[in-house]
């Protein structure tokens, strides 16, 4: 997921309230959700007219609410025709900015939200009532929404009349992005809670994103993304139907949309969505029994393709950006309703504006300047297409049968988990033995020096100050507040938490008496426990050792200098959830004979320090990848120190500037790895190097 960010040009600066209400107000009336043409809607030659382009959104928000909301202002006034909201970690898992595990991770991949008033100066001058936003938000997306809502209140908006969606799936962060907090049942609940109010309240919006991207992000295949996300979506409905009357259960369904992804294999990937296309209708159709066909469309945005970004040649990911957009725009009956668009550089960290416009700019041109959009769909009754599509959705609905037995999407997290761990295996596998092709990566990898990565590295930075300054704003925040006001809302919170009620009525009078993000999630711990979902890491080797004899042969001689089996530590410090390289590097190593000890996501520096301690480990490895990994690591190797654990090597992967990496190994950190070192066996050797008793003792 990436992030842009900067300080707004001057003439952003200088954007009010009326202009950005008046450059809204003209796009909304030009540029809307694509749709099927009307009978109406037709030239003398019976040709359809021009269809509409999709929403066209940048996925922003960094350091402050008062940055972003420069960001935001600047990017409508560039030809953004929505809203995307980034947040940061804290506000992803419900902390507030000056929590432990928020050390390190205020402002760096998103904006921080702890209360109103960060809300209220986030959309300051952008009139909500005029604008469709969609907040990438889950675990705390009651709470978000309320604050929302409580945000249009103030600008005295209509609240029924807001449009704009929160993503709101759960079950898909227990499978690859983390950011859950409670248990699957009573988030599953909650989902429900937002659906219910946004039907009955704020009609317009969306109130959940199925949300496969991060599947395929965690190295679905496209028959698992198709089947994990629609069942993801039969779970919700399940939850749903029991709310509302039977009447009116259709029109709640046809809320529902998801969020994709798109790979390079763009064809297929075109094929995916047709087949998404059809499998949404069929279940709603045949589960459901929902007989309008316009509740039965499959609405859906996207962000292309993330991981296929390489640090190698950055360059080329342009040329991959654009050609997986095609896979969402080219099917005029299977076309995104929103695309947003990642950067050249996000292999290397956080974009800044001009690498975010560069993406935008692509938007624009495909939407504006070519012929795309004049036409009615290129691929009906392509024999190739259509056998491609239906191969796919046998093969998903198969899956969903399969998942079905398991008693769905909920029943069956843990074997969706572990089917994505092997998948992703089976992948890095393929790229390591140059059975796929990545150029600049396994392939051609001689080039010139690019003259996009300038005197900055080529990324934004996020100034580390910005921590401070946000957890000062809080702590006036809380002392500024109402303090009996805001304790009769927790109360009411936790009430309607206990007894079963919908939390939104109590979430929004919560967030309009002063309640904090932190305060709001620890009322949902409180009543329903915190979750460690499952790492898809057994303990037991798998099938895949083939090519490993070597590495493996090693393991044994070291283990047997040792005089026990090597034991290697993965360990996830703060609040990153995005496990995919943890667990492969895991995986990996149990497959080469380590005995591994790997934990899962979110965990503080002092839980690593003590588990490396008690277990009696020999390498310690952390994976961060949401860029904190400077005052993590520094705060880790200061503990290690202090627990007398300084002789045990550590190692250090993630998304690293050349510059922070030279500086952990200036901590002490034994190796440094990024996404070009993408050879895991060079990494296995590296291991067994770092505690062989005897390379140890000549160096």
């Amino acid at each position: 997921m990436l992030f842009c960010s900067g300080k707004p040009d001057a003439a952003a600066q200088r954007i009010d309230r009326d202009i950005i209400f008046h450059l809204i107000k003209t796009r909304r009336n030009k540029i809307t959700h694509p749709s099927p043409p009307d009978e109406d809607d037709m030239t003398d030659a019976q040709t359809p007219l021009r269809d509409r382009p999709w929403l066209i959104r940048t996925y922003a928000g960094h350091s402050t609410a008062h940055a972003s909301n420069a960001l935001y202002r600047s990017n409508l006034a560039k030809g953004q025709t929505g809203l995307s909201v980034a947040f940061d970690l804290p506000t992803q898992t419900g902390y507030d900015s000056d929590h432990v595990l928020a050390r390190g991770e205020v402002g760096k991949v998103g904006v921080p939200i702890s209360h109103l008033g960060d809300m209220r100066t986030l959309f300051d001058q952008i009139p909500l009532d005029q604008m469709n936003t969609s907040m990438t938000i889950n675990a705390t997306a009651p709470w978000l929404l309320a604050l929302y809502i409580a945000v249009a209140e103030e600008q005295g908006a209509d609240v029924s009349k807001l449009q704009g969606t929160v993503q709101n799936d759960l079950i898909k962060e227990y499978l690859s992005r983390g950011t859950y907090i409670c248990p699957p049942k009573p988030s599953l609940k909650m989902i429900g809670d937002v659906a219910e109010y946004c039907y009955t309240h704020i009609p317009k919006w969306n109130p959940m994103n199925v949300c496969s991207y991060h599947l395929q992000e965690a190295g679905a295949t496209p028959e698992q993304e198709l089947s994990f996300a629609l069942a993801t979506a039969v779970a919700v409905l399940d939850e749903l139907k029991p709310r509302v009357p039977d009447e009116d259960f259709p029109a709640l369904a046809g809320r529902i949309s998801f969020f994709v992804n798109a790979g390079i294999r763009f064809v297929t990937e075109m094929c995916k969505m047709r087949a998404f296309v059809d499998l949404w209708d069929e279940i709603l159709e045949d589960r459901y029994g929902v007989e309008d066909p316009k509740f039965r469309r499959f609405r859906y945005g996207v962000q292309v393709n993330s991981l296929g970004l390489t640090e190698q040649q950055p360059e080329n990911n342009v040329y991959r950006i654009l050609i997986e957009m095609l896979a969402v725009t080219l099917s005029k009956n299977a076309r995104a309703r929103a695309v947003r668009l990642p950067a050249w550089n996000g292999a290397l960290g956080l974009p800044r504006p001009w690498d975010q416009q560069w993406s935008m700019r692509m938007q624009q041109i495909l939407a504006y300047e070519t012929d795309l959009l004049e036409f009615d769909d290129l691929f009906d009754g392509n024999p190739a297409v259509d056998a491609k599509v239906e191969q796919l959705k046998e093969g998903a609905r198969a899956e969903l049968a399969n998942l079905d037995s398991m008693g769905g999407a909920i029943g069956a997290i843990d074997y969706m988990k572990g089917r994505l761990v092997d998948s992703n295996a089976d992948r890095l596998n393929r790229i390591e033995r140059n059975e796929t092709i990545v150029v600049g990566v396994n392939k051609w990898t001689e080039c010139e020096p690019s003259p996009l990565q300038t005197e900055d590295g080529g990324i934004m930075v996020v100034d580390p100050a910005v921590e401070q300054d946000q957890i000062d704003r809080l702590n006036a925040w809380r002392a500024d507040r109402d303090a009996e006001a805001v304790e009769r809302a927790l109360a009411d919170l936790r009430a309607s938490a206990k007894d079963g009620e919908n939390i939104m009525p109590a979430s929004i009078a919560a967030a309009r008496a002063g309640v904090t993000t932190g305060e709001w999630a620890g009322e949902m711990r409180r009543a329903h426990g915190e979750y460690r979902g499952p790492t898809g890491v057994s303990k037991a080797a798998s099938n895949k050792t083939e090519g490993l004899d070597d590495i493996r042969n090693a393991v044994e001689a070291v283990s047997d200098k040792l005089g026990r089996r090597l034991k290697f530590l993965v360990g996830k410090p703060g609040l990153d959830g995005h496990s995919n390289g943890a667990e492969q590097i895991a995986f990996r190593a149990r497959d080469c004979g380590m005995d591994i000890d790997y934990e899962g996501i979110r965990l503080t520096p002092d839980e690593i320090v003590a588990a490396a301690r008690d277990n009696d480990v020999h390498v310690v490895g952390l994976s961060i990848l949401s860029g904190s990994h400077t005052p993590l690591v520094e705060d880790m190797m200061k503990k290690m120190q202090e627990a007398g654990l300084a002789q045990i090597p550590v190692i250090v992967g993630g998304i690293i500037p050349e510059d922070d990496a030279k500086r952990l190994l200036g901590m002490g950190v034994a190796r440094v790895y990024t996404p070009k070192d993408f050879e895991l066996n060079t990494i296995m050797k590296d291991i067994v190097a770092l505690v062989d008793p005897k390379a140890v003792a000549a160096e």
